[in-house]
């Protein structure tokens, strides 16, 4: 899954000290949590996994396990996380074959790091796209001037 995240205007939730209700506000802000869904896989996931275990690396059967979910869900679930890039993934097992996921640098600050990067890019291509919208823009009103009046 690609790069996708809500960005809209918002207060900072910093007067709340229940970990699990800024978890629940913040991950539907950027829409981790999609509204109108059940919020406990995804909050369990990231709060109970990710969160409360930041150096343990996990494996999806362990993950389905501890959520008492299916695999499929599991995985819909780490692809929004990976997408955010906030995940990273690590081998383990026999010979390192088997793959697993634990929260990037075991720190979320630093994890979003790296989805503040992303949504640079993301605007800043938005503006390169908006200025390149305005010379075609002004070439089309150029072109019009010149056409309904030779004279220019």
């Amino acid at each position: 899954m690609g790069f996708e995240i809500i960005v809209k205007d918002n207060t900072a939730i910093v007067t709340e000290t229940d970990i699990e209700k800024v978890s629940k506000r913040f991950l539907t802000q950027i829409g981790y949590i999609v509204k109108g869904a059940s919020p406990d896989v995804p909050l369990k996931l990231f709060l109970n996994c990710f969160i409360k275990r930041p150096d343990k690396a996990w494996l999806v059967d362990e993950l389905a396990f501890e959520l008492k979910t299916s695999r499929p869900t599991v995985y819909r679930h780490l692809n929004k996380l990976k997408g955010y890039d906030l995940l990273e993934d690590v081998q383990t097992g026999e010979a390192q074959r088997k793959k697993a996921y634990r929260l990037r640098y075991s720190n979320l600050s630093k994890a979003w790091n790296f989805t503040e990067a992303h949504i640079n890019v993301a605007v800043e291509n938005y503006r390169k796209t908006v200025e390149h919208l305005q010379e075609l823009i002004e070439e089309e009103k150029h072109g019009e001037k010149n056409t309904a009046d030779p004279g220019l």
